[in-house]
């Protein structure tokens, strides 16, 4: 005998109450069940069920849907349009870099929701986003000050954001954060460049040794490196102060070279510059403080820059350092298994060296590492967990990486584990670089790895070899077929590298591949590829 139907629950609920709809049907039952109503009581108003309210499920970020702006090669100006409409913390987190890469200390929803509950004060800490993640961190954050009931979502407002239950981070294992580092031993460094290329790579070891270290493949590794003596130096000679200068107890150079950026001039210089500067120009450095580029040149000043820009200015040594920002840690991609050897642990770096208006300009952590750390030094290190990047839990499982450069660093790890747990599952690796014969890291491994059949597939693009380019997204699509038929075999995608370009060129190469050999339209196979990426067939480490 069938059951009689059940009579719908009474709406008593309005929908203009500040409820979701998830909220609002579960507030409707329980006020249902409690009262044993037979539809004889009118809906309430949204005053009274506000305060008859006991507390609902809460909101959680899912129910305002996940976060489409959290792609790593979307400038930040379609990231926001993303977030348009959407309460602050949400767009907070859409003005980061969306790499998770844990430089700041955070992932970065965290990160956003640390400084919406005003736990986190500082804004300028997420190093892949710069000056254009602060300065719109910074604008979000005076909507706590304009912001009211009446006007704007209340989640947005001071009183909600006071209510925040703030972000509780633990405390890391030493080894396991920036906050808590570890001394790790530089052992050595290794060119991976032959004579004649463009390029200057190296293979850096340390070891952990004692330091208490474990890590996953595919997890990055965080150093605190310090500035180039001669640039510090360079800048106490535009102040025209002396390097002993007393800064808290320290001399001035020290703090130069170990404690603030000497990169892209933030802000917070060009206020200073406009407190003490007069006329013309007073107004330049007001104009760069806020984000503007009177002289065309913003984009080529990092501090010496600026200093020298505004000559004849003599800025206070200690004010000048509190407008500086701090020397953040810097991340890199490790390149080695831990399966293979707990001890050691592998970088692959590429030298950051450029010039400007007849300076040559040096990435901080990649030159520290190429010339000024010395085999023997002891150096802050952690590691930083992996957000949704490592190989697949079932051995079996076959894996398709694409790694140009030094993208090629997690999947030396990568085959690294598969070769010392002695997985199963087949591998194919994507490589590129400029030429063949300079420019073709880790060559006797991987022609070693190829003929014992770890890598069962090795192939190779070379952009500067003849009068055609050919880049791995080009090879992807020659090989479509075999590609798609490991698709379709359950293979995993990994992708490592660069997020602006490389990274879209691989994707859509990918939904050209999924639309030729799988038979489907452009939008199916785009479809297919986001598909990969939600159950996390498709997984990026993209810079």
């Amino acid at each position: 005998m069938s059951a009689a139907p059940r009579p719908p629950i009474p709406q008593l609920i309005p929908e203009s109450a500040p409820f979701t709809t998830e909220q609002r049907n579960w507030l409707n039952g329980f006020f249902a069940g409690l009262a044993s109503l037979d539809g004889a009581v009118t809906a309430l108003s949204s005053a009274e069920s506000a305060a008859l309210m006991p507390t609902p499920p809460a909101a959680t970020d899912d129910d305002e849907d996940d976060a489409p702006w959290h792609d790593q090669t979307l400038p930040i100006n379609e990231r926001m349009k993303l977030a348009e409409g959407r309460p602050l913390r949400r767009r907070m987190m859409a003005a980061m870099a969306q790499q998770d890469c844990g430089q700041c200390g955070y992932n970065c929803q965290d990160y956003s929701s640390a400084i919406f509950s005003r736990k986190e004060e500082r804004l300028n800490l997420c190093v892949p986003g710069g000056k254009e993640t602060a300065r719109m961190l910074k604008t979000l954050f005076e909507e706590f000050g304009n912001s009211s009931p009446t006007t704007t979502n209340s989640s947005t407002t001071p009183a909600a954001a006071a209510s925040v239950a703030p972000v509780v981070t633990p405390a890391a294992a030493p080894g396991r954060s920036r906050d808590n580092p570890v001394e790790a031993t530089f052992l050595s460094r290794k060119r991976l460049n032959k004579p004649k290329s463009e390029k200057e790579t190296w293979h850096v070891e340390f070891d952990l040794t004692g330091t208490g270290i474990d890590y996953t493949v595919g997890d990055a590794f965080g150093l605190f490196p310090t500035n180039d003596a001669a640039l510090a130096d360079q800048v106490i000679a535009a102040l025209g102060v002396s390097p002993d200068h007393p800064i808290r107890g320290r001399a001035l150079r020290d703090v130069l070279v170990n404690d603030v950026s000497l990169g892209s001039a933030p802000d917070q210089l060009f206020q200073l510059f406009s407190y003490i500067a007069g006329g013309e120009l007073r107004q330049k450095a007001k104009a760069l403080a806020d984000g503007g580029d009177p002289d065309g040149d913003a984009a080529t000043l990092d501090v010496l820059a600026a200093i020298e820009k505004f000559r004849g200015l003599r800025p206070d040594p200690e004010a000048l350092i509190e407008s500086l920002d701090p020397l953040q840690p810097r991340l890199y991609s490790i390149a080695s298994s831990p399966k293979a050897d707990a001890n050691r642990m592998a970088l692959c770096v590429d030298t950051v060296r450029y010039t400007i208006n007849k300076r040559t300009r040096l990435g901080v952590a990649s030159t520290f590492l190429a010339g000024r750390a010395n085999p023997g030094d002891r150096m802050r290190v952690y590691v930083q967990k992996a957000h949704a990047f490592g190989l697949p839990a079932d051995p079996s499982v076959p894996v398709i990486m694409i790694g140009p450069g030094t993208g090629i660093a997690p999947f030396r790890a990568f085959l690294h584990e598969r070769m010392a747990t002695k997985a199963p599952g087949r591998n194919w690796l994507f490589f590129g670089h400029q030429r063949s014969d300079c420019d073709f890291f880790y060559e006797d491994e991987l022609t070693g790895m190829k003929a014992a059949k770890v890598l069962r597939r090795l192939t190779l693009a070379w952009s500067r070899d003849g009068d055609q380019k050919i880049y791995v997204q080009d090879r992807m699509r020659e090989v479509g077929r075999d590609l798609w038929a490991w698709l379709a075999e359950g293979a995993h995608v990994y992708v490592c590298g660069d997020a602006k370009r490389m990274a879209r060129d691989v994707e859509r190469a990918l939904v050209d591949v999924v639309a030729a050999h799988g038979v489907r339209s452009t939008d199916e196979a785009i479809a297919f590829v986001a598909d990969l990426k939600k159950r996390g067939r498709y997984q990026q480490d993209v810079y």
